[in-house]
């Protein structure tokens, strides 16, 4: 099954259609790529599809616990590399909303290294992840 449709609008801008729900994303190339840097760039998606997927394993995981994360944040940053150009690294903080137990984060943590966006990037990408609890 076919789950998205990808048309390229003009101008390094494509406008992509997730079939199933009917949502749109719409990427732009970045300033220093030649694009107007409007939306989304496609390697801000990879970077940010790690923290996404992260987070959502951690939410399925602390459901499981009976533990709300909701509110739970992560800040991306992606580090682009030259010759080829490329993402070579993918740096994600996570804050959590609530303060955890020493084993609910150690479950949580372990949890977001298993989400399918981190266990299918390269591992030429370096995945930077650091874990933040309020004190």
């Amino acid at each position: 099954m076919t789950t998205s449709k990808v048309t390229y609008q003009g101008d390094l801008r494509t406008q992509a259609l997730h079939l199933q729900s009917s949502n749109q994303i719409i990427t732009d190339a970045p300033t220093d790529n030649h694009g107007k840097g409007e939306a989304f760039s496609p390697t801000d998606l990879l970077a940010t599809s790690l923290a996404s997927c992260m987070l959502t394993i951690i939410g399925i995981k602390a459901a499981d616990m009976q533990v709300d994360v909701k509110g739970t944040r992560a800040e991306v940053t992606k580090v682009m590399a030259t010759d080829p150009r490329r993402v070579s690294e993918v740096h994600v903080d996570i804050h959590f909303n609530q303060a955890l137990d020493k084993r609910t984060q150690t479950i949580l943590e372990k949890a977001a290294f298993t989400c399918p966006v981190a266990q299918s990037i390269h591992p030429d990408i370096k995945q930077v992840v650091n874990f933040y609890y309020p004190e």
